[in-house]
């Protein structure tokens, strides 16, 4: 197990390198200067172009590239070009916000997505069966953003039943106002992915009922309750895992679509400002997060395959 995770490791540092380079150099060659976010009223061209020289902007950007790496490597995250803080700080405060929404509309997706997949895969072409191939195709095709609109216009706009906008009323300060926030963005997360995970599931459930194991278990007199839930069921967990690994930068990043549309104060709407004020050390740094997060979630996904299926070694 250590040598395993040792060389995972090994191996993602050059890709976590070459993520970084890449993502340098396309966001300096994007249009605008972020040294107009500190221009104000009557400031001359010397004024900002001191502060471009503080900055360190005047530099070549493979100069600017390696001074950038060697903070990071340092712990030195940087200082947001339009916050003016750390950009390790605003990170740390955003976090909590969107791991709060993200990981609650994975937990419930997963409770909805696995019984609903499971059933209709033992029942094929049933109502439920087509009803949730149905859910699964529009669930693929409405765009998120659409999808977010409406249910902000219809329940918080048209029948004023839930908050549209943040995470906390003014004022108050409580747990049910926090849920009552986080209902919409949920409902439109939970949306997309149930339709995603349980087309994925169906389908492995389907393959899995028409293995051999299955036929023995049913000469030996198993029911075919006991064997869709103790038998299909931890076989599917395996492309359930896969998924729950490669959902573990949005996790971490936050749904930037969501976040924005209802103001939810996590790192998908940091990561939206970032883009917008051309914040380069914050959208390198959501950026690198992100990726790291990948790679943690692959491994992690990797040490589950071998504790759900025994036949899986890891060498």
């Amino acid at each position: 197990m250590i040598v395993f995770l040792l060389n995972r490791i090994y191996q993602a540092i050059p890709l976590l390198f070459f993520i970084s380079f890449v993502s340098f150099f396309m966001i300096k060659l994007a249009p605008g200067d972020p040294i107009l976010a500190y221009a104000l009223p009557g400031m001359d061209a010397q004024t900002l172009e001191r502060i471009r020289i503080d900055l360190g902007l005047d530099q070549p950007l493979h100069i600017q590239y390696w001074r950038w790496l060697t903070n990071m490597l340092q712990g030195e995250w940087g200082y947001s070009l339009t916050k003016h803080r750390p950009v390790l700080t605003l990170i740390t405060e955003r976090l909590p916000a969107t791991l709060l929404l993200m990981g609650t509309s994975f937990v419930i997706s997963i409770l909805i997505a696995i019984p609903l997949a499971l059933i209709s895969a033992a029942n094929p072409n049933s109502w439920l069966d087509r009803s949730l191939s149905l859910f699964s195709y529009v669930g693929l095709s409405i765009p998120l953003f659409w999808f977010a609109i409406m249910l902000s216009y219809f329940f918080s706009s048209y029948l004023n039943w839930l908050p549209s906008l943040g995470m906390r009323s003014m004022g108050v300060d409580s747990t049910w106002d926090v849920i009552k926030h986080m209902i919409l963005p949920c409902i439109g997360l939970v949306f997309l992915h149930v339709s995603v995970f349980s087309r994925y599931i169906r389908s492995h459930a389907l393959s899995q009922l028409n293995s051999e194991y299955v036929q023995v278990q049913l000469a030996y007199g198993a029911s075919p309750r006991s064997i869709l839930w103790r038998h299909v069921l931890k076989n599917t967990l395996l492309p359930l895992i896969t998924l729950a690994g490669m959902s573990l930068p949005e996790l971490i990043a936050g749904a930037f679509i969501t976040e924005t549309i209802f103001s939810w104060p996590g790192m998908g709407s940091l990561g939206i400002e970032a883009v917008f004020s051309l914040d380069f050390p914050l959208i390198m740094a959501i950026t690198l997060f992100s990726s790291m997060a990948l790679i943690l979630g692959n491994l992690l996904a990797d040490i589950l395959y071998a504790y759900v299926d025994p036949r899986i070694k890891l060498k």
